[in-house]
Formats: C-alpha cells, structure tokens, sequence
C-alpha cells in the first residue's frame, strides 16, 4: 500500500500567503477607494460648504469698482504685489489703494493690506498709479466699450497715503501681520494727514499711545519675574519637589492659554468700552485748540504719551483753577460788544449799587445776546503730549460759536457722524447663494435644466443615456478588480473616447435611427 508523501510545512503557510496577498489589493483599494473618493451627493454638499464659507468671508457683491461712485469713505486695499514698497522710507513711493471689489476680482492672488475704513478715497485700479498691465477688470472701457481692460486713467489728486500703504502702521512703523499680532490695535478718527502734521487716520498700539512700545506687556513680565526673585536663590521644600511635575504641566497649558489671550491694556488706558473714537497725540498736536476739551463732557481725561515732572495732574489743575477762592470766583471776565474783556468790579451791598445794577439788567436785555464761548469758559489745556479719548455723543459739546465754528468747519466728522460705503450685499445673500451673486453650481444647474426646451431636454437625455451605456465598461472593469478609479484613468478613458471613430460612428447612426422613427410617427 503507498502512501502519499507527507505535505511540506511551508506548503499551507505559502498558500495562505498567496491568498492573503491576492485579497490584500482588493482590501487597499477599497480602504483607499472609501478615503479619496466622494459621490456626487458629497461633492454637492462639499461645494456648498465651500460656497458658505466664501459668502462669510466676502459678504459683498463684487460686481463693481467703487471709482465711477468718487470719493467716499470706504474699504481699501494695498497692494503690495503690483505696488512693492521700497525697503527704505525715505525712497520715493507711488502708492495705491484698491476698493472691495477690485481687491478680489482684480488683485485676489495677490499680497493685499486691508487698511480698512478710509475717508475721502477714490479706487486707484486701473490708474497711472498702476502699470498698464495692471488693468481693472470691472469697469468699462471708453475705447472698446467692454467690461475690463480699464488701465492708465487719472486718478484722484484728493487722495491721501499714508504709511499704512506701506504696511507700516502705528507710530512705532511696525509691518503688520495678521498671523502674529497680539491685542487690539485702535484707529484714529483722525484731524490731518501725514502732511499737517496728523496721522491720517492711522492705527496704534495701546502700548505705543502711552510711551512704552508695542511689545511693553513682555517687557513688564520680564520686569515682574526679575523683581520677584531679588537676586536670591528660592528655599526648595520636600512639598516643592513633589509637586514639582504636576506644576510644570499645569504652568505649559497656563502658557498656551495664555498665548490665546490679548495682552491687558496699559495702565492709564481707558477700557474699551468707555470710549467709541480717539485722536492720537500726532493729531491733538497738529490742531491744539482741542486740547482744552481734556476731561470735559464728551472727552476723557488725557492719556499722555510720557509722564514726567513738568505735566500737571488733574488734580493739580483743579486746584489751580480753585485757588482764587470766594471773592475771586466773583471776579469774572466778560466780553463786551467790541470782544475785549473787562474785569468786572465787586459790587457793593448799597442801594445805589442795587439800582445801578438794575439799569444794567435793563440796558443788557435790550441788546441782543452774543451766544456765550464754551471753549472760553473751559480749565486750561493740559500740557504735554497726550491723546484724546471720545466718548458717543462728544460731538455734541464742542462748542459753535462763531470764534470756534472755523476750527470744526475743516473736520465733518467732528460735527456729524460719517456714512461708511458699503458694497451691496451680493444677490445670493441667501441660504444658498454665492458670493458671486449668481446662485451656487447646484442652483443654477436646476435652473438651467427648468429653463431648457422640449427639444434640447430631448436631446440631452438622449446624449447623458449614450454617456451611461459607454461608461458602464468602464466602471465594471474596477468594480470586478477593486481598485479605486483615479483622475488618470478618466482622464486617459474620455481622451480614447474622444478619439473612437467606432464610438462617433454608432452615436452617427443612432441618430439617424432615432429621426426616422420620429418622421414614421407622422
């Protein structure tokens, strides 16, 4: 009796290897095939998403340059791709701003500066300020009568630039960037430009409005743990040790907590919530009139840029104002008709004085009033350098005499609130608009399927059945291996496709078929 040779040990282990190899590109292919592939449905809910997030972060239509409307108050841009700053300001510099619109539709792949909210400003896109290759693309050309290709116009001679065009912001000239910036940085309302002596609407550090730099909470800190340890070694305790771990892991999540957080605000600043405008010290400096409004209704105390001996407190000043006591406070001066100031005499208790008084009285209500200086009647300017902090409604205690009315005439903004210009919101504001204003592609594919013929409806089921039964081999052909079908294999599939004469050929004479069958319908 034979017997068969025994198996080989290796024997079933290779077989299970094989098969478990054969298996294992089906398994990949599945896992890789579930990870970069979507269907349709998520591709539609993927590209609405997108859409969602672009309309929040470009709420506005993008349809239209902001030049034909003139100067306004409005968004502007820099930039720094079509207009580089020199490395050295004293170089020369041709600045330019760009609205809302032209920022995306005609520099969005480019390195902008949002210098936000500027009064008085014309978009320089498509101007001399721009290369001829720099064209706006929204406006309408005069020569062609086409949208875009606008390049080499005039641009507005009222138009201020000043360092933030550059990139350079705050006194301390830092280069902004967004990604490393910590705190909050105020805008000034702003009294002049650049080349008054003002700032021309400029943004600061709280650090910077006080005297101790951009970077003064760091140095404080540094300060503070220098002090603390006074030169002397700390004592170590047994508990010390022990909890030694359980501190340092506690101090790292302080620490990145602490990175979350903006620095506090410099001591002698005011909250943010006590104030809704300031003008910086550039600006108070360059107009000094308002200077006496330190501390009155409508303005907050003075913030001064550095505090030294020779700046008086408030104090100080109010007890100056005082001193005189009670028989000096009856010693007023007033302004007779010619506007020189008397000093009026104290008035004795007699009846001749009481008579005298009232012939006065009378005398003075027959001529008619001179509205009374407010600005007048106010304590002496503080000296020194500081800045001026505003609260809502500061607008309505400057005073409008007729002395002080030519200092408020040049500044709109200091007797009525400004109008900011707003693009409008685009038309696809809703739910499922887009930031175009057109709908999204899901949108307007629906549309457009709703406003097509009979005939073309016809005509493109027809086409998209054809599509179906030539792609039902070529799906099938990955379905039976496993394998995730890549953009090279569409690609190369649709690329035969096209070049099939066979295919063309068929899809010929399946459309001869199908009109002889609706002409033996007649």
């Amino acid at each position: 009796m034979t017997m068969d040779p025994p198996a080989a040990p290796n024997a079933s282990l290779e077989a299970t290897e094989a098969s478990s190899n054969t298996s294992r590109p089906r398994t990949q292919s599945l896992s890789q095939q579930s990870d970069d592939s979507q269907t349709a449905a998520d591709f539609i809910r993927d590209q609405l998403q997108l859409e969602a997030d672009a309309r929040e972060a470009l709420p506005y239509s993008i349809e239209n340059c902001t030049k034909p409307l003139g100067s306004l108050r409005q968004n502007v841009f820099a930039c720094l791709t079509c207009n580089p700053p020199p490395a050295s300001s004293s170089d020369p510099y041709n600045p330019a701003g760009v609205c809302y619109s032209c920022s995306v539709q005609c520099h969005g792949e480019h390195e902008l500066v949002e210098i936000f909210q500027k009064r008085n400003f014309t978009c320089d896109c498509g101007t001399t300020r721009f290369t001829p290759e720099q064209q706006c693309t929204l406006r309408i050309n005069p020569e062609t009568n086409t949208k875009g290709g606008v390049h080499s116009e005039q641009p507005d001679p009222n138009n201020k630039y000043n360092q933030n065009f550059r990139n350079r912001f705050c006194s301390c000239s830092i280069d902004y960037k967004p990604h490393e910036q910590k705190g909050t940085m105020f805008q000034c309302l702003g009294l002049g430009t650049h080349e008054t002596g003002g700032c021309g609407e400029d943004w600061y550090h709280p650090g910077c409005l006080v005297g101790l730099g951009p970077n003064w909470y760091e140095n404080q800190a540094k300060k503070a743990s220098n002090g603390n340890n006074n030169g002397t070694l700390p004592t170590i305790s047994e508990d010390a040790t022990r909890q030694d771990g359980v501190a340092q892991e506690g101090n790292g999540n302080q620490e990145a907590e602490e990175d979350d957080e903006d620095p506090p605000l410099p001591e002698g600043f005011p909250a943010e919530d006590e104030f809704d405008h300031f003008l910086c010290y550039k600006c108070v400096e360059a107009y000094p009139w308002i200077k006496s409004y330190a501390g009155t209704p409508g303005f907050l105390p003075a913030v001064f840029l550095q505090r030294d001996a020779e700046v008086s407190s408030p104090k100080k000043r109010k007890l100056e104002d005082d001193g005189p006591g009670e028989d000096g406070e009856r010693v007023k001066r007033i302004k007779n008709e010619s506007g020189e100031a008397e000093a009026v005499p104290l008035i004795s208790e007699s009846s001749d004085g009481t008579a005298q008084v009232k012939n006065e009285d009378q005398k003075k209500e027959e001529i008619p009033s001179i509205p009374e200086c407010k600005l007048a009647s106010l304590p002496s300017a503080p000296s020194g350098q500081f800045s001026l902090f505003l609260t809502s409604d500061f607008r309505d205690h400057f005073c409008r005499c007729a002395s002080c009315f030519p200092n408020l005439q040049p500044h709109p903004q200091l007797l009525e609130e400004e109008e900011a210009y707003e693009p409008p919101l685009s038309d696809g504001g809703s739910e499922r608009g887009s930031t175009h204003g057109s709908g999204s592609l899901y949108d307007r594919g629906e549309s457009a399927l709703k406003n097509v013929d009979r005939v073309r409806a016809i005509e493109g089921v027809m086409a998209y059945n054809h599509l179906k039964e030539r792609l039902k081999p070529f799906f099938q052909q990955f379905a039976e291996s496993g394998k995730a079908i890549g953009a090279e294999d569409i690609k190369e599939y649709f690329a035969k496709l096209r070049g099939d004469e066979q295919a063309i050929k068929d899809a010929g004479e399946a459309a001869k078929e199908d009109h002889r069958q609706e002409q033996s319908g007649y």
